[in-house]
């Protein structure tokens, strides 16, 4: 999931790429692809010599080609050139898969979001990686975990994610309301703000409703705290359930009832964060990379973060996100591409993503060090809200799913037909796509 506007920095750091724009779901489906390589002992990594580092569009400033000025520097002959792709994730995707496919090695070192490990796994689109050689104690399980296909790991993190309530710290004050633990508060917050002077029409909770991956992520975080889901773990479809139909009823009253703004029934990330600087926004879901832009924007004193709030009374299930690092099977120089990955998930790197850029860490230990939190004070919120996360299946056919999950979901919540209508629809596209 992506966007499309350039950040503006904060401190030390940028605020970072709009990589993140993921979805989320629960369980996994079945699929019928080729069996992929059975362990990583397969893989032979031979080769040195220069490689290219491919992920989507870089708008944190010149903050990932500094980072690969290092490498070169400090790697003559192995020399790492950057690839930009676009702005959005479809987009992105398309572009690694038609690399695969023709066979090109163009593309050696490739940012995948952490819902294609699966296809380019299974496809043999990316060689298995030694993880005795990658992983260290620290690492999030889950986390990690996002890059293992058929107990094989395939794509190495190096960035996570987990989404956040930012709210305005002023207006709340101004109003005489505390910061809402629950969706009942959210509602009595939002009354309470617009009945001040010049705020009668601000927009409520604000979300990534536009009918694209955003949306994926934000109805699956609905479904999931209400208690329902999309697969069970045999893959079994089960998102014809009556919690899955709360979730989804209670996303569709928040749009009727004035608590979601129509306007952002058309929002990805960064239409969100503009409304949400400009005074048109009380709450926003989103993820961590926004804190530094809404820093300078706003400043320290008008805006805040804090945990998601619960709904009727189940605490919210936020979207685990995240990119991992994967070798193109066609790289030519496959010692320097995995030379290259330990560096680029080294705590140094860690830190430097963290702090140039406002990435989460995949390194447990980053999220609790002095330095860091006082920096970036949302920390332990974010932590929070990765422990809690769920992940998003482990299917090869993941693109068709979260289609027929826009396609069913996006005329409920515009108000064009009932939850259970469209929760039917969705258990119909999902068997069919999964079949």
């Amino acid at each position: 999931m992506a966007t499309s506007l350039p950040r503006r920095r904060f401190i030390q750091a940028s605020a970072a790429t709009a990589l993140l724009a993921t979805l989320a779901a629960c369980g996994g489906s079945k699929d019928h692809s080729s069996d992929a390589p059975a362990s990583p002992q397969s893989a032979e990594f031979e080769g040195t010599g220069p490689i290219t580092w491919v992920q989507g569009k870089d708008f944190s400033g010149g903050k990932v080609q500094a980072r690969l000025d290092e490498w070169n520097k400090e790697n003559p002959g192995e020399e790492v050139t950057l690839i930009e792709l676009s702005s959005e994730a479809d987009q992105q995707r398309q572009s690694l898969v038609n690399n695969a496919q023709t066979n090109s090695d163009a593309y050696d070192v490739i940012s995948l979001d952490n819902v294609w490990v699966a296809e380019f796994a299974a496809n043999q689109w990316v060689m298995p990686l030694p993880a005795e050689e990658l992983k260290n104690n620290d690492i999030i399980d889950a986390v990690y975990n996002t890059g293992v296909y058929r107990d094989v790991l395939y794509g190495m993190p190096f960035a996570t994610d987990a989404p956040m309530m930012y709210y305005r710290k002023d207006l709340l004050e101004q109003a005489g309301v505390k910061v809402p633990t629950t969706w009942d508060e959210v509602k009595t917050a939002i009354d309470a703000v617009r009945k001040l002077p010049g705020h009668e029409n601000i927009g409520g909770f604000g979300g990534q409703w536009a009918k694209y991956e955003g949306l994926t992520c934000n109805i699956s975080e609905f479904i999931h705290t209400c208690g329902g889901g999309f697969y069970n773990d045999k893959g079994d479809v089960i998102i014809n359930s009556p919690e899955s139909i709360k979730g989804l009823q209670t996303a569709m009253d928040g749009f009727k009832d004035g608590i979601i703004p129509q306007a952002a029934l058309e929002w990805k990330e960064e239409d969100g964060r503009n409304a949400f600087e400009s005074d048109q926004l009380l709450f926003y879901r989103q993820w961590p990379y926004e804190y530094g832009s809404d820093l300078e924007a706003l400043g320290v004193e008008k805006f805040g973060v804090a945990p998601l709030p619960s709904i009727n009374g189940n605490a919210y299930v936020p979207t685990l996100g995240g990119h991992n690092c994967a070798i193109s099977k066609d790289c030519k120089n496959k010692a320097t591409a995995l030379k290259f990955i330990q560096w680029w998930t080294s705590k140094e790197s860690e830190e430097y993503a963290l702090k140039e850029q406002s990435l989460a860490p995949i390194l447990g230990e980053l999220y609790t060090e002095e330095e860091n939190v006082q920096q970036f004070p949302y920390l332990p919120v974010l932590k929070d809200s990765l422990d809690d996360a769920k992940g998003r299946p482990r299917v090869v056919n993941y693109g068709d799913v979260t289609a027929a999950i826009q396609d069913a979901i996006y005329p409920a919540i515009k108000g064009e037909t009932t939850a259970e209508e469209a929760i039917k629809d969705l258990e119909s596209k999902l068997k069919a796509v999964s079949a």
